[in-house]
């Protein structure tokens, strides 16, 4: 890996950059054979739109859209935000997207991006960090597991399009409660 660059940063998301996320969402889905037509479904400028809203409405106030920033823009992003799902405790976070461009891989941006993303989510409260994978993004979960993070057993099957396309995915989670080289009291 060369040396980081003055652009290489993680911060939070402006809204004149909901095009770029669009863009780098849909190229990455693009390259899924699940949610290439999820792709399709969607117009360009309405998924524009979409990340436009969530950036200057949040649905929640801890939602967060987090850009990684390289050399060649924004080359990835992250969104964090409460766990919304039915097993987890208040002090569960997610992330609920993780994308690096593919382009853009194997730069320290997606490093960048998950730890900016555990910080956020540990600065909300939240004690415990969990994410939805595709079962089939090997890459992911191997960066993941690499990371600190472990599959805890969960695993559920989402609806992509009205065609009935469905994907498979893992739970990964990570305790984020403490910060790094702190002690565990007993």
């Amino acid at each position: 890996m060369g040396a980081m660059s003055v652009s290489d940063s993680v911060r939070l998301a402006l809204p004149a950059e909901a095009v770029d996320l669009a863009r780098i969402q849909r190229r990455v889905w693009s390259q899924s054979d699940a949610l290439a037509s999820a792709v399709q479904a969607t117009a360009a400028d309405e998924a524009t739109r979409a990340w436009h809203d969530a950036i200057v409405r949040p649905p929640l106030a801890h939602f967060r859209v987090l850009v990684a920033i390289g050399e060649a823009g924004i080359v990835g992003f992250a969104v964090t935000g409460p766990s919304g799902d039915p097993d987890a405790e208040a002090t569960t976070g997610s992330i609920g997207e993780f994308i690096v461009d593919p382009a853009q891989r194997g730069k320290g941006h997606g490093s960048r991006l998950l730890n900016a993303a555990v910080d956020t989510l540990r600065t909300d409260g939240y004690l415990v960090a969990t994410m939805w994978v595709p079962a089939t993004d090997d890459a992911l979960r191997e960066f993941l597991v690499a990371s600190g993070w472990g599959t805890d057993g969960a695993h559920q099957e989402v609806g992509v399009d009205d065609e009935g396309t469905h994907l498979k995915l893992v739970r990964l989670h990570t305790d984020i409660g403490l910060e790094p080289g702190q002690a565990r009291s007993i």
